[in-house]
């Protein structure tokens, strides 16, 4: 997976890379990552890449100027690229998307917005918006790292054990099952005894009847989007009459 990143803050981008996962996936070059300072791309002497929105009104908007610059820079190259831009707007992010971008053969270019917005003639630029959440950020960039974060873990070769996808938060569609370590007993909280009973086939099913409780508990809608099978549709109904 190759990613070229285009913000204003390249250090915020460049701290995160530079730890756990994404470091070590970097250094397989499992990913490549290149960050574009925005900035550098504004051809007047005093850098300038944000002005008064016409119309009037608050804040600041990014001028077209720098992005289209600097995508004409990438472009020098000739590689395929999909280029995305970080906006509430968009279309949400979720593990299908992840799992979409993970494969993908063409450079992605995540455009990280600031101030009000950017000047609507860079969306002639734009493949696509893509939203991490229904809510306003400062910019683009931890958007941009959440998602070459789930994206590059699911990579062949990134995690140290490839199971640990297979069986996490939304894998099966549904929330994580509770985990526990040592030591079995702390502060008189317990370990569930089936978790060391060593019958995998009963600790299998009861990670399944926890994962189908705290989807029904917290996000009941993911029910509805998945294939539950006749097992499922028991324990859950299980679940309705303990609530």
């Amino acid at each position: 997976m190759k990613c070229d990143v285009l913000t204003l803050f390249p250090d915020i981008i460049n701290a995160y890379l530079k730890e756990s996962i994404l470091k070590r996936a970097q250094e397989k070059k499992l990913i490549e990552v290149k960050i574009y300072n925005i900035r550098d791309f504004a051809s007047d002497k005093h850098k300038i890449v944000d002005d008064y929105p016409y119309g009037g009104g608050p804040g600041m908007v990014l001028k077209p100027e720098p992005l289209f610059n600097v995508i004409d820079f990438l472009k020098k190259d000739n590689e395929q690229r999909r280029t995305i831009l970080l906006s509430p707007q968009g279309r949400p992010f979720d593990q299908r998307l992840a799992g979409e971008f993970s494969e993908e053969k063409r450079r992605l270019v995540f455009i990280c917005g600031r101030y009000e917005g950017i000047d609507e003639r860079v969306m002639s630029l734009i493949d696509e918006e893509i939203s991490i959440g229904d809510y306003v950020m400062t910019g683009g960039e931890l958007g941009a790292l959440v998602i070459i974060d789930a994206s590059a873990r699911l990579i062949k070769g990134a995690l140290g054990d490839e199971k640990s996808i297979e069986e996490e938060s939304f894998s099966w569609g549904l929330l994580d099952y509770p985990h526990y370590t040592r030591p079995r007993e702390f502060r008189g909280l317990s370990v569930p005894d089936i978790l060391v009973s060593g019958n995998h086939k009963e600790i299998w099913l009861w990670r399944r009847r926890e994962a189908i409780r705290k989807t029904f508990k917290v996000r009941p809608e993911l029910l509805e989007k998945i294939q539950l099978t006749d097992e499922d549709k028991k324990i859950l109904s299980e679940i309705k009459e303990e609530q």
